[in-house]
């Protein structure tokens, strides 16, 4: 199974680990930052999140081959705090989310994640909840799947993007990636065709709004800063601007002290954030990881610590 973990030593690197960590990593995949934090917990234990159990099998055997000190959590990362206190695990030492749909699920056609492949639409992270792509590209209204395009796709042309969609089903359900990357390709001008692949954005959106992400992402930010214990880090990779706001802006959020207190020349300390980040800008890949693998090129890392 092909995936390159991006960023991999400095996410992992970020968290800080100790041979005895309680560590979460929020994004199992195909286990490539699991694993590496495995090698680093002898005496810890890793908790797994994901959706996708072909994930999940392939990973548990990955990580067996480690060690047997982790346990793997067929769940939706916006469920880790509760998933967390049935295991009677309250506080962390370390959190990871890398937030990239892994390589696997872009490359194999009959996840209908790829515009450069052939499959049924479906971009469902988790095959067993209803709403696929096909429900949004075939029953969503013009007006709905315009504002879905711009809003999570940052697509300019989202509304010819709309109207040609509803036309085209007119005529028949549009059943296959391709046959949609088709129409997204001659609702745009062609100088944007020329530019990247026109069926990006789109893609992207509808995969954000099928899974939720932006939502379920800020519920477990939440919910990971508030499990995270005293000298616990947290690293987030991202790739794309709308996650990374998200990250960003909380991060800030935690981490800067009171406007009216800014002014004080000795700030009270129980006022003081709970939080700083570990570095003050997002961390990007080198020029060597992007010759390995391109598909790192968008990625971003930003860590957090909770100092008190």
């Amino acid at each position: 199974m092909k995936h390159i973990s991006v960023l991999l030593k400095e996410s992992i690197d970020g968290l800080n680990l100790k041979e005895d960590s309680i560590v979460v990593d929020c994004t199992l995949g195909y286990g490539g930052h699991s694993s590496e934090i495995l090698k680093r917990i002898k005496k810890g234990h890793l908790y797994a999140f994901d959706q996708d159990e072909e994930a999940i099998a392939f990973s548990s055997g990955r990580l067996s081959e480690i060690g047997d000190n982790f346990t793997i959590i067929h769940a939706n990362f916006a469920n880790l705090k509760e998933e967390l206190e049935k295991r009677g695990i309250t506080k962390v030492d370390a959190i990871l989310f890398d937030l990239g749909v892994s390589s696997p699920q872009l490359d194999e056609a009959d996840r209908g994640f790829s515009y450069h492949q052939d499959a049924k639409l479906d971009m469902r992270m988790d095959q067993t909840q209803a709403l696929s792509a096909y429900d949004v590209v075939n029953t969503f209204e013009e007006a709905e799947l315009a504002d879905i395009f711009y809003r999570y796709g940052e697509e300019k042309f989202s509304r010819s993007i709309a109207k040609n969609i509803v036309a085209a089903r007119r005529e028949h359900p549009i059943e296959t990636t391709l046959e949609l990357a088709e129409i997204i390709k001659n609702s745009v001008p062609e100088r944007v065709r020329r530019a990247s692949h026109p069926a990006r954005k789109v893609f992207q959106a509808i995969r954000i709004y099928v899974n939720r992400e932006l939502e379920v992402l800020e519920i477990a930010l939440q919910d990971a800063l508030s499990i995270l214990a005293i000298d616990g880090h947290i690293s987030v990779i991202t790739f794309h601007s709308l996650e990374d706001r998200i990250v960003k802006n909380k991060f800030k959020e935690v981490t800067e002290v009171d406007l009216v207190l800014k002014g004080l020349p000795d700030v009270p300390k129980e006022k003081l954030p709970d939080f700083e980040l570990v570095s003050k800008k997002a961390i990007a890949p080198t020029t060597e990881e992007l010759e390995e693998n391109p598909r790192a090129r968008s990625a971003k890392l930003r860590v957090i610590k909770r100092i008190k």
